[in-house]
């Protein structure tokens, strides 16, 4: 069912070429969604709606979704999943209240300060996924962190679906009511980032667009980046797992396929030192997969070249293995875990222990389920409230102050060759350069 890989007795220096990763071509999407995004750039609303139409079934008036039917989603919400929802919202507000940052003025020179101001994103647009799965989840894991933000204007679109009128699912209406939020589009795919990214008659343009999506999403987004910013580019669910023989097999095997039931691209890897739990985990794969209501996804994600167990000496290989593979989700289940997911450098984020796996992270830890993946965990974050802030340097310098420095100025300026910086400054003193 999963495939083995054996980094026994050396690892690799190109750790990342051998190990097992879902293949994405993004750059081939990329001219598939092009005509769609000029299509929906020149034509608005219309075509969002004609692509709409063509992809997903179903046939709109408005892309707009009436707040009559979000109150109405809230009205039926079954109430466990109302009271599971209201506290993931509380958890999850929790945590990213306290990452909201501070203005910080710095005293350069007597006279001179530079003061660092963190002002939210005017308008974003969230993208939550309606494909395989309904995730009200992501609804929460993007409002939440642009509404500590203090985003002043934020929007929500979710794929029409054809058994729910052409409406995004029910379950996500609730939970934008929830949040309050009540701008929400029924669009998806590429024509929902374009439609965010140059506004149409029923949908003002953003300046940010966040969420996961699939490959047409992420296509459109790499396309229109610096149209709209964007947060990442989303591919297939990981799950990497450093184990050693401490940990519960039964525990490592559910894990791995809790994320493979996202998808058949989904990746889950065990990296183990331990031939014996490499075992009693396939052992296990074998007979948790057939009780689950998605057995065929499962297998196909196991068995695909993106998912496998690899063998390693001892857990400080294991450590280079992970590191090298940048996992979205890491779950370290060792001894002594703790110490070991401190020394980790590259994870989206890092679940330590046998009671921090990565399902309470996807729902109610507080921490943020929209990660990076693809091994973009080695350079990028997670979303966050940073994500929607951005930091501006506000300078302030009185004339005794901009007289010390003027000199250097017209220094550099003549370095760079660039004379009229350095006149800019002495224009300030009668063109003379102060002594």
């Amino acid at each position: 069912m999963i495939s083995r890989i054996d980094l026994r007795g050396s690892l690799p220096g190109d750790l990342r070429s051998v190990l097992p990763r879902a293949e994405l071509d993004v750059e081939a999407a990329l001219e598939k969604v092009r005509p769609i995004c000029e299509d929906v750039r020149h034509h608005g609303a219309a075509a969002v709606r004609g692509y709409t139409e063509r992809f997903d079934g179903v046939a709109l008036e408005s892309t707009r979704v009436p707040v009559e039917e979000i109150e109405k989603a809230l009205d039926e919400l079954d109430p466990a999943v109302r009271d599971a929802l209201e506290e993931a919202i509380r958890r999850t507000r929790k945590v990213h209240r306290d990452q909201r940052r501070t203005d910080v003025t710095t005293k350069v020179v007597p006279g001179g300060t530079v003061t660092e101001k963190w002002i939210p994103v005017g308008r974003v647009g969230l993208y939550v996924p309606g494909g395989r799965a309904v995730y009200p989840s992501s609804v929460v894991m993007n409002v939440v962190p642009a509404q500590a933000a203090g985003v002043g204007s934020l929007a929500v679109t979710s794929p029409a679906q054809r058994d729910f009128g052409g409406l995004p699912h029910p379950t996500i209406l609730a939970a934008c009511a929830l949040l309050g939020v009540d701008e929400v589009y029924a669009a998806g795919g590429a024509q929902a980032i374009a439609m965010f990214a140059y506004g149409t008659e029923e949908c003002p343009r953003a300046d940010l667009v966040t969420g996961p999506g699939n490959i047409w999403v992420a296509a459109a987004k790499r396309l229109l980046k610096g149209v709209i910013g964007i947060d990442s580019e989303a591919g297939p669910t990981e799950i990497a797992v450093l184990a050693d023989r401490t940990a519960d097999p039964v525990h490592v095997a559910a894990d791995l396929i809790s994320q493979a039931e996202h998808d058949v691209l989904a990746a889950a890897v065990l990296v183990t030192d331990s031939v014996e739990l490499a075992d009693a985990v396939e052992a296990e794969l074998a007979v948790q997969v057939g009780r689950t209501r998605h057995a065929e996804r499962i297998t196909e994600a196991l068995a695909g070249r993106q998912s496998g167990i690899v063998l390693v000496d001892d857990v400080e290989a294991g450590l280079k293995v992970v590191d090298a593979y940048a996992a979205e989700h890491l779950e370290i289940q060792t001894a002594d875990a703790g110490a070991v997911a401190a020394r980790v450098r590259n994870a989206g984020a890092i679940f330590v222990g046998a009671f921090a796996p990565v399902s309470l992270g996807d729902y109610l830890a507080g921490s943020n389920h929209v990660l990076p993946t693809g091994g973009c965990a080695c350079h990028s974050s997670g979303l966050s409230v940073q994500s929607f802030l951005r930091g501006v340097h506000v300078v302030e310098y009185d004339r005794t102050a901009l007289a010390d420095a003027t000199a250097r100025v017209v220094t550099l300026a003549e370095a760079e060759d660039l004379p009229a910086h350095g006149a800019a400054m002495k224009a300030r003193f009668d063109w003379e350069i102060p002594s």
